[in-house]
């Protein structure tokens, strides 16, 4: 990860910038720059990935127009000869230097030629004004405010913005910002034409993509790590990647030290991939201690999230402390896309279908953010496979009576995808989903209820909801994480728009808890 921010007019406090640039430091710590365009500032924390060389630090500078990019462009080098050859000059191996090229020759309309993970901000200096554009899927972050004169601020997160500006909200993903005004180029939810393939086509076209997605983001000039939950999703995106690797891939895992469902599942899957394996352990103690500092770092108060990233947060802290990978592979997106457990109770394949656009437009605002933040304040990268672009608008596409639970299997389509070619084997492919933010071992979400009872009596807890009007907390468990929240993010809950749980209108879904484990439909590994 790399983190960028830019002050988009004149007259910026370079010191107050400096100081809200400097709170993610973590997200770049190989080298930082901040520039004076001459209208504004411009500023770039570096993680090495691409281009290893102090050539490939930004800001990039073309004709007197600059450019700070957190991204990952995929098959850049094909765009990049198709510019040689129009006469432009590259001085560095990075991905991120194609960009003010493009936009010479494309404008704005080069955010849809990217297949990427990406946020930037470029200020054209022949206009001397600024553009910013985000990802469809939202998978790097980008937030923005407004300083008092009503100048535009952004910034790779959210903490870089506090004091500065009085309301930060998300950049809406899919989108570019352009004199005043987000435009989308890309609302990768909305299904153009619906796919009426047979059974097999479908799950051939979601094998091919899905391992051209992992295949892709195994490029790196940095070394490259897996996590690995022992769950569907991760063991796939490991089991591609080893077939596709001529050494053994590296795999983490993290379970609490009593009860660590997931840790036996991960093993099983490490060693049929024969990956090589670091198991990490946590403690009752160790989740208590580090909670608020998820939540400052993480910028949320959803439940759902912060109990999932407790887990990733300190197997990624003893990645970044244990070894020299830069770069890991993760599983998320994958149940916006097939279903998550709740979605077996949709009424119909529309309600399926509206509810998987839905999670897949607030993508940025949970799971992914999720990934983000504990990847990144440990000083790495996160690249997420069941995001990549074509998979995700083919399988938004299918016909969505396909997608619906009537396999008596959840996800049967990505199963069924991979039965085939030694990928799994079948106790690990076809068995039941066991929710991540419970698999670290049930107990871990019970030491964090247990101890937000004892934060709040009854009548603190009652009073307490009443402070916050928007998202309203509705357990003692949200009040506390609302109430932390607060201390770091002061009145900025609508970055958030709401809690994080299932669908209530639908029938088996009015649960007051987001955990798949009070579904009626929880699965056997659950047990």
């Amino acid at each position: 990860m790399c983190s960028i921010m830019g002050y988009c007019g004149s007259g910026a406090a370079f010191d107050a910038f400096k100081k809200g640039f400097e709170k993610t430091l973590s997200r770049g710590p190989d080298d930082s720059r901040i520039v004076d365009t001459g209208k504004g500032l411009l500023g770039f924390h570096r993680l090495s990935i691409m281009g290893l060389t102090p050539s490939g630090m930004q800001p990039f500078e073309l004709d007197g127009s600059y450019v700070v990019c957190n991204g990952e462009l995929y098959g850049f080098e094909k765009q990049k000869e198709r510019l040689k050859q129009k006469g432009y000059t590259f001085q560095s191996d990075s991905d991120c230097e194609i960009l003010l090229p493009m936009y010479c020759e494309y404008g704005t309309d080069m955010f849809k030629m990217l297949d990427a993970e990406f946020a930037c901000i470029i200020y054209d200096g022949k206009r001397q004004t600024y553009i910013a554009a985000r990802d469809p899927i939202g998978i790097r972050p980008l937030y923005y405010g407004y300083d008092p004169s009503g100048i535009i601020l952004f910034a790779s997160e959210a903490k870089n913005l506090v004091g500065l500006t009085d309301k930060i909200m998300p950049f809406p993903p899919g989108h570019y910002y352009k004199d005043g005004k987000f435009i989308c180029y890309c609302d990768i939810a909305k299904v153009d034409e619906v796919f009426y393939d047979d059974l097999e086509t479908v799950c051939s076209k979601i094998h091919d993509k899905l391992v051209a997605g992992v295949e892709k983001r195994l490029v790196a000039d940095a070394k490259v790590g897996f996590l690995l939950s022992g769950g569907l999703d991760s063991s796939l995106v490991c089991a591609i990647a080893a077939k596709k690797s001529r050494t053994p891939i590296k795999t983490f895992a993290i379970g609490m030290s009593e009860d660590a469902i997931d840790l036996k599942y991960a093993r099983q899957v490490a060693d049929t991939i024969g990956s090589d394996h670091k198991e990490i352990y946590m403690t009752p103690e160790e989740v208590l201690s580090n909670l608020e500092t998820v939540i400052a770092l993480l910028g949320t108060f959803d439940i759902t999230t912060i109990r999932a990233s407790m887990g990733m947060y300190l197997v990624c802290k003893a990645i970044h402390e244990q070894t020299d990978i830069r770069v890991l592979l993760t599983g998320e997106i994958s149940d916006e896309l097939f279903g998550y457990k709740y979605t077996d109770f949709a009424p119909s394949a529309e309600a399926f279908q509206l509810e998987s656009e839905k999670r897949i437009r607030e993508l940025h605002m949970y799971d992914v953010l999720r990934a983000d933040r504990c990847i990144s304040v440990n000083s790495l990268e996160a690249r997420v496979p069941f995001g990549d672009l074509d998979f995700v608008k083919y399988v938004m596409s299918i016909d969505p009576e396909r997608k619906l639970n009537k396999y008596g299997k959840g996800k049967y389509l990505l199963r069924h995808a991979f039965e085939n070619g030694g990928y799994l084997p079948d106790e690990i492919l076809w068995r039941e989903k066991a929710a991540f933010s419970d698999a670290v071992g049930h107990s871990m979400v019970d030491y964090l209820k247990a101890y937000a009872e004892r934060c709040y009596t009854a009548g603190q807890f009652e009073e307490g909801c009443k402070k916050y009007t928007h998202a309203t907390p509705f357990t003692k468990e949200s009040l506390l994480y609302r109430d932390i929240f607060e201390k770091y993010y002061p009145g900025q809950g609508e970055m958030i728009t709401d809690f994080w749980m299932p669908n209530k209108s639908w029938e088996g879904c009015d649960v007051n808890d987001p955990s798949a484990r009070v579904l009626s439909n929880y699965g056997d590994s659950g047990k």
